[in-house]
């Protein structure tokens, strides 16, 4: 499969209105893998393309991957702007600052409340699609501003929260609750997935990990066929004892950091920080 290969009438909904897009699919924000290849295919195709600011290591280079995706499509795409608490926060604001100069016109955010960048945002005509766990914080969210929440329901590859509610649930509770759009996210990999949400009451869905598998997705060929080799069984939540749950590909690695976690007494992040470290999984992926 390739991106490009999205292929069905053209759907209609508040999504597609608001972002300006044939297809209510989203292609969800990806540490090293959302970049301008494989963004500008998923717009090419009808849906939503997405540059993933944090995987350029400077607001520079962001600036330099918006200007290659914009040479690859002349369809919307957008870019995706992660909030994370941190000791040493990215430069968040200069990465915001590059994307409004650029002139996206779409961001989506996730992680920490985006409440201290909105008026920012509305200020320059973004609009801004806001990735939440709970009902609680996506009607948070909307006060807030934000224009379309993506609902991760338990499924989702990431950070799922720590409720453990799963999509069936969640979307059409989000659905009922909110009234701006709501985009179906987490275990959707197909036109089943999509059909399911949109009866669920979504108005479109985020698709992330299925994209890894696609020919403009910037992945070894091992980690695609690992992916499609898988199986319902084969991903595992790390740092559930942490209280930063995240579902990842099983492999020896998450196997020895849920066993470590698992262990007399648990554990510190200390204690599982050599196995879960950015640089390995950035490279893993590369090959």
């Amino acid at each position: 499969m390739n991106a490009a290969s999205i292929s069905a009438p053209t759907m209609k909904t508040r999504v597609t209105d608001l972002l300006g897009i044939r297809y209510p699919i989203v292609q969800g924000g990806m540490q090293w893998v959302g970049k301008a290849a494989l963004a500008s295919a998923v717009s090419n195709a009808g849906g939503l393309g997405m540059v993933t600011a944090l995987t350029q290591p400077t607001p520079d280079e962001l600036a330099r991957e918006i200007e290659r995706t914009r040479a690859l499509t002349d369809r919307p795409f957008g870019v995706n702007l992660t909030i994370l608490p941190s000791i040493k926060p990215p430069p968040y604001s200069d990465y915001l600052q590059v994307i409004i100069e650029a002139g996206v016109k779409i961001v989506e955010t996730a992680g920490n409340s985006p409440k201290d960048f909105i008026a920012r945002m509305k200020d320059h005509g973004i609009t801004i699609v806001h990735k939440c766990t709970t009902v609680r914080h996506a009607l948070s969210a909307e006060r807030n501003g934000v224009d379309i929440v993506s609902i991760d329901g338990f499924e989702c590859a990431g950070h799922p929260g720590e409720d453990d509610v799963p999509g069936l649930v969640l979307i059409p509770l989000a659905a009922r609750a909110l009234k701006i759009p709501v985009l179906a996210s987490g275990g959707i990999a197909d036109g089943r997935g999509m059909a399911a949400a949109l009866v669920l009451g979504a108005e479109g869905i985020n698709m992330g990990t299925r994209f890894f598998a696609t020919q403009e997705a910037p992945v070894h060929e091992n980690i695609k066929q690992a992916l499609l080799a898988a199986t319902e069984r084969d991903t595992r939540l790390m740092f559930r004892t942490l209280n930063n749950t995240t579902r990842v590909l099983r492999n020896a690695v998450s196997e020895e950091v849920v066993a470590t976690e698992r262990g007399p007494g648990g554990c510190a992040f200390e204690d599982i920080r050599h196995l879960v470290a950015g640089a390995r999984g950035r490279d893993a992926l590369l090959g």
